[in-house]
């Protein structure tokens, strides 16, 4: 209690107070800030020179602490300045949404928890025993074969390169034998897995290293070429070379080679950037949690996808409204199996590879999940042997953009369709109508100035629609072909 027996509060409660009222009233006078005038010294009408504080806002030499201080007052206005509300268009953008996020989280995790115990409840543990290796998998050993046979192929390369370099063969009988080595390197694992009883799995493993060796392979008698042309024929170049690339503009070597086929990454140079040391605890702890979500992803196969899979019928075949049905259940497993797998693949295979080997370029992906476009985070291999090629000949972007689509869109097949030995087309026409849908994102982004409708989009045609409609045909269309088998 004051001298005058009215209720007062200490200097910080009364800042306090005094600052969320004034925030509350857009009372700009009234934050927490003392203001000029609070802080001067006053006289009383005796004279003395004692110091008074002045309530800020107008407490007309009332102190700090009192609760009659007009700031507290009924007559304290309390609508000061033209405000919009928080989550009103102009504003939403400007507020911290961080208690919104909190709560998805936990919303999402009691929705997912009560899936996960309900799954269990009516289905049961569904992962088998053999689901990663059984007696069966024995017969896919020519696979195996094929597999380890791959290396050949670089090697021929290389000895095609040390021809080439040393002026023994021209540069048109190089580029010859580099198509034969690359086609056969891609040819020959189609016809192992075709001609072999061999798991669907087992197949995308081979068919997945077999491009990523022919992406390698071009890389690398491309690469070359270039420097020969450079180096050997003094082709002009547009812009003075820096000592880095001076550096990047040496014939192979075998130990060039082999670090390039063994490191993550398709675009061949005869050095990178490298790391210091190889850190081993943070080795260890990323091949731990490589482990963790590889089992993640056959759980989610064996326990959710699968049994929606094996229930579904033809998406193209039944009714439109059980398809919907059925790619709605399907998206929300297929979006966490996705994401594992991008987690897993991307981020820690990767990171152990480029760890092991001191590589030092780690940049695996971008912000995909910004995306205003439909299209894949990394283009480094399409850019370099695709696109800038096609520009540098006279071919026009858009021209150049379709090629390197098709070539996308060929390597997808590829990959889905020897596995599952059927040649459907689904996973071709999935990136090529990719295409419309940039021009779509781009024309509504123009239309109605928001960088959120293309990102929305991408987030819809990526996870919800397309890849479980992939799933899905494929499926029937691999049941079918082995019934008809039968």
């Amino acid at each position: 209690m004051g001298a005058t027996g009215r209720p007062t509060l200490s200097s910080g409660a009364a800042v306090a107070a005094r600052a969320s009222f004034g925030g509350d009233s857009g009372d700009e006078s009234a934050s927490g800030e003392p203001s000029s005038s609070s802080s001067s010294r006053r006289r009383d009408p005796n004279g003395n020179g004692q110091a008074s504080s002045v309530a800020g806002g107008g407490g007309g030499g009332v102190g700090a602490g009192d609760f009659s201080a007009f700031t507290f007052r009924a007559a304290a206005p309390v609508h000061r300045k033209a405000k919009e509300s928080p989550l009103s268009s102009t504003a939403i953008f400007k507020q911290s949404h961080a208690g919104l996020f909190n709560l998805c989280i936990v919303v999402l995790v009691a929705v997912n928890s009560r899936l996960i115990i309900e799954n269990l409840m009516k289905y049961g543990l569904l992962i088998r025993a053999g689901f990663w290796f059984n007696d069966k998998s024995l017969r896919d050993w020519p696979l195996l074969m094929c597999c380890l046979s791959l290396p050949v192929f670089p090697l021929g390369a290389f000895a095609v390169e040390k021809l080439a370099f040393n002026n023994l063969i021209t540069d048109a009988v190089a580029t010859c034998l580099h198509i034969i080595l690359s086609t056969t390197e891609i040819v020959y694992p189609v016809l192992v897995i075709l001609k072999c009883d061999s798991a669907v799995l087992s197949g995308f493993l081979l068919i997945f290293i077999a491009c990523i060796v022919w992406l390698k392979l071009v890389s690398f008698a491309h690469t070359n070429h270039d420097i020969r042309q450079v180096t050997i024929g003094s082709k002009k170049v547009d812009n003075e070379l820096s000592t880095a690339d001076m550096e990047n503009l040496q014939p192979p070597t075998l130990g060039s080679l082999i670090y390039f086929m063994m490191a993550p990454t398709l675009c061949y140079q005869p050095s990178y950037p490298r790391t210091s040391c190889v850190r081993k605890g943070w080795l260890i702890r990323q091949i731990i949690l490589y482990l963790i979500f590889t089992g993640l992803q056959g759980f989610i196969i064996e326990q959710y996808i699968n049994p929606i899979v094996v229930n579904s019928q033809h998406p193209l075949k039944g009714g439109l409204l059980n398809a919907v049905e059925t790619l709605l259940k399907l998206s929300v497993p297929n979006v966490y199996l996705w994401l594992c797998m991008f987690y897993a693949f991307f981020h820690l295979w990767l990171n152990i590879l480029a760890e092991i080997l001191r590589f030092g370029d780690r940049e695996f992906y971008k912000d995909w999940w910004n995306a205003k476009t439909i299209d894949e985070p990394v283009h480094k291999w399409v850019v370099r042997h695709i696109y800038f090629p096609c520009m540098r000949n006279g071919i026009s972007k858009e021209v150049a953009v379709l090629i390197s689509f098709l070539v996308s869109a060929a390597l997808h097949e590829l990959c889905v369709a020897v596995p599952c030995r059927i040649l459907k087309f689904w996973a071709f026409l999935g990136i090529m109508l990719q295409i419309p849908l940039i021009i779509l994102t781009a024309y509504l982004k123009s239309k109605f100035r928001d960088t959120m409708v293309g990102n929305m989009i991408f987030w819809f045609f990526f996870c919800i629609y397309g890849q479980p409609m992939c799933v899905l045909l494929y499926y029937h269309d691999v049941m079918n072909r082995i019934e008809k088998a039968r």
